[in-house]
């Protein structure tokens, strides 16, 4: 039966079934699908660093996106007979950025610590939210952040190798190159459907260096398990959630909400591999959270979320 409507009356009745179901059903807003995509990304990360010692740090990659593909293409079978040359071109670039952004982050969370990874690889997405600003406002908040990062970088990054460092900032590169790219895909391509041909360009560019390292599951295939959850946190959860609130809001004002991942990580971190925060980094995460609150408060207006599709 259909939804309570008020008839011509006002008195409430059932809706007729043809009117019921162009009912719209209520979106869930774009920054909560970005919150979602964060928690389940960094909690997949914390779980990859587990199995680094069995499959490698390019091993891991490798598994996570190639399950992921499978997966992500079971899931949605996308018409691929009917793209377009922007979409294959659009889902190729996003693959490429991909399978960088991927393979040097976790190159990266070898020797430091997840936490401070994430924070100096925000540094990517923080970038291109400067570039991108259009509003002063904007600009306050990206400071906020940046502030935050520097902060929560410095805490730590004395422990660190400046080689884990700089890996990590390369991967921010990439990172900021995959919000530009996923949202061209989004636009391209309706769903989740070209996320599968993205997932498998960067499998395919990776397997050369994670080969030798992902072989390890056929002397112990309970690592499958691990790997498959990477896979779903990481990758397929993460990046549905990430292409579907881009398609509604602007990419810099998703990239200022990204600062919230640091705290993310340091959560995951401390629940999944026990890295405990200091004050300094409490502090640092409190800057950034207000940066991301601050700039979902004030988000873009109407005119602009047109821009962005």
């Amino acid at each position: 039966m259909g939804p309570l409507t008020p008839d011509a009356s006002g008195v409430l009745g059932r809706a007729p079934p043809g009117e019921a179901h162009r009912m719209k059903r209520p979106e869930v807003p774009a920054p909560v699908l970005v919150l979602l995509a964060i928690v389940s990304v960094q909690f997949g990360s914390a779980v990859a660093r587990t199995l680094f010692e069995d499959l490698g740090a390019a091993g891991v990659t490798l598994l996570r996106l190639a399950l992921a593909a499978v997966i992500l293409g079971l899931v949605t079978r996308p018409a691929l007979r009917g793209w377009s040359g922007a979409a294959w071109r659009a889902a190729a670039l996003l693959g490429v950025v991909m399978a960088g952004m991927n393979l040097i982050f976790y190159l990266a969370l070898r020797t430091v610590p997840l936490g401070i990874a994430v924070t100096v690889e925000f540094l990517g997405p923080l970038l291109l939210a400067l570039v991108q600003t259009r509003r002063l406002l904007d600009l306050l908040w990206a400071a906020l952040a940046g502030g935050g990062v520097i902060l929560l970088g410095a805490a730590g990054g004395g422990s660190a190798p400046l080689g884990g460092l700089l890996l990590a900032f390369l991967a921010g590169l990439f990172w900021a190159g995959y919000i530009v790219f996923s949202a061209k895909l989004g636009g391209i391509v309706p769903g989740t459907g070209g996320l599968t041909v993205s997932l498998a360009v960067a499998a395919l560019l990776v397997l050369p260096f994670g080969a030798g390292g992902a072989s390890a599951v056929l002397d112990d295939p309970r690592l499958l398990i691990g790997a498959a959850a990477v896979a779903l946190l990481s990758s397929v959860l993460s990046y549905g959630l990430e292409i579907n609130a881009l398609r509604r809001i602007p990419t810099r004002v998703f990239g200022i909400l990204m600062s919230l991942e640091p705290a993310g990580a340091a959560i995951a971190g401390l629940l999944v591999l026990h890295q405990r925060l200091g004050a300094v980094e409490i502090i640092a995460l409190v800057l950034v959270t207000a940066a991301s609150a601050g700039v979902t408060l004030t988000g873009a207006e109407p005119a602009e979320m047109a821009e962005a599709r």
